[in-house]
């Protein structure tokens, strides 16, 4: 496997799934109806998006394609419900898992941020738990998380899942040397501008 190639929605619901999962257990596994309001929440997701009964259903089909969604229908229910297998398929569990819940859910996030928000899902000792995860998750195959190049000003890096792909970013010296250069040639034109308009000057007094 190259990558994993995982859509938007697609994501979005298997991080809704493992959350639920670690945070109502007893509702645990889902509804669509629950998958719902879990991936529409306004709160702990970014971003914020608004999925209807039909793209829910189309990203299930796509995990379950995938194998990293099975359904189960309980004794006496007539409604099918839906669970995730990512131990199963991606060998992730605990710590790992819950660092990957939390990027899929709320975007690139440092190491100390990811441990703010974990709340119930999991229980990380310190930060240094949170790194040895994002680490252990970098250096699979292909690897599902990336370590992104530090924003200036920032004291901390932010990690960010792969499940969509790589992730192509400039780095902020790049950045750095274009924004100069720009400025730099700018100088330029205008001091050019500024001799040729000394340089007519001079040549309409000769011509007088």
């Amino acid at each position: 496997m190259d990558a994993y190639q995982l859509n938007l929605h697609e994501v979005r619901v298997l991080g809704a799934l493992a959350e639920k999962q670690a945070l109502t257990p007893d509702a645990y596994p889902m509804t669509v109806n629950a998958l719902i309001s879990a991936c529409n929440q306004l709160t702990s997701r970014d971003p914020v998006l608004q999925l209807s009964e039909g793209e829910i259903l189309a990203a299930l089909d796509g995990l379950m394609a995938k194998k990293l969604v099975a359904t189960r229908t309980p004794a006496g229910s007539r409604v099918a419900k839906y669970e995730h297998r990512m131990p199963y398929e991606w060998n992730i569990e605990g710590a790992r898992q819950a660092v990957l819940t939390l990027l899929i859910l709320r975007g690139a996030q440092t190491a100390a941020e990811i441990r703010a928000r974990s709340g119930r899902i999991y229980s990380f000792s310190d930060v240094a738990e949170v790194e040895s995860a994002l680490v252990a998750l970098q250096d699979k195959y292909p690897p599902m998380t990336q370590k992104l190049a530090r924003q200036p000003g920032a004291r901390e890096v932010r990690w960010t899942h792969l499940l969509s792909g790589e992730i192509a970013e400039t780095p902020p010296e790049a950045e750095s040397i274009d924004l100069g250069l720009i400025g730099r040639v700018a100088a330029l034109e205008a001091q050019l501008d500024a001799l040729k308009t000394r340089l007519a000057e001079i040549e309409n007094r000769l011509d007088d």
